[in-house]
């Protein structure tokens, strides 16, 4: 009698746990909770010009940290994928004779829609666009009236991406490449010989925001990466070819930045309900 009951209990617990699994499998996984997110960390070489502050090109070295976040979205049939990447750097840098010095620091937040086009299983190319937001600072060692060069100024991008999935002797590796273009914008700058002293104590903000575009502010963003497995970590080596140019109200300025990074990637899967 009690072989029986204990068989009995046995095959309700082998059907109650057949259930559950057919009722999970059951459930289609939604691939727009799936985020794929990379945190970097680089140095480099930058070369840094400001006419307000010196006629001088000042070159050194540059530390950027970058962390980005990106996920398919369920707008357009599931095309358009969704990116924000945050990066923010510190340079410091020496003018030619070596005489002087500059510290330069700069943080730089997207937010993309870029609308994918998969033509092989495993290559796709994306195009969309970039809201580009960008604030910091050129610092002069030397200098004694305007000392300091504020960077501030909001850019729409053209940005298009090609990701390569391939295989190096069943070696899995992702690659990929991006570039972004700004096409408009608004900047803050002082003109040319204008202190902020006049700009925010005594009020004379005429002009200091002006429309950019290609004719004033042709810069450019690129970068390429490549994401392989490391035990059971993923890592991601990149390289990033940031260059920053204007010229507004009389003032030129760039920031050429070649930056080596490292660092690792993680996916994982967004739950709706965090209390379920």
């Amino acid at each position: 009698m009690n072989h029986r009951i204990s068989g009995a209990i046995l095959g309700l617990l082998i059907g109650c746990s057949c259930l559950t699994a057919q009722t999970t499998d059951s459930i289609p996984a939604d691939p727009t909770r799936y985020v794929t997110r990379a945190t970097l960390y680089g140095a480099g070489f930058t070369n840094i010009y400001d006419t307000y502050l010196s006629p001088q090109e000042y070159k050194g070295v540059e530390f950027r940290v970058s962390r980005e976040s990106m996920r398919m979205t369920r707008w357009m049939d599931g095309r358009i994928s969704r990116q924000t990447f945050f990066q923010a750097n510190f340079g410091y840098t020496h003018n030619k004779v070596d005489n002087n010095n500059t510290m330069s620091a700069l943080a730089n937040w997207n937010y993309g829609l870029h609308y994918n086009f998969p033509l092989t299983p495993n290559f796709t190319l994306l195009a969309g666009a970039v809201a580009d937001l960008n604030g910091g600072f050129v610092y002069n060692l030397r200098n004694g009236n305007n000392p300091a060069s504020a960077r501030a100024y909001i850019n729409l991008a053209a940005s298009g991406m090609a990701i390569w999935k391939l295989r190096i002797r069943q070696y899995p590796i992702t690659l990929r490449y991006q570039l972004n273009l700004p096409v408009m914008g608004v900047m803050f700058s002082p003109n040319y010989g204008q202190s902020y002293y006049e700009i925010f104590t005594l009020g004379n903000a005429d002009g200091v925001v002006r429309f950019t575009s290609l004719h004033n502010q042709p810069s450019l963003r690129q970068m390429l990466t490549a994401d392989f497995p490391v035990g059971r970590a993923r890592m991601r080596l990149a390289y990033l070819c940031d260059l920053q140019q204007s010229h507004v109200n009389d003032i030129k300025t760039h920031a050429y930045s070649h930056v080596f990074m490292v660092g690792f990637v993680k996916e994982f899967y967004l739950l709706g309900n965090k209390k379920k």
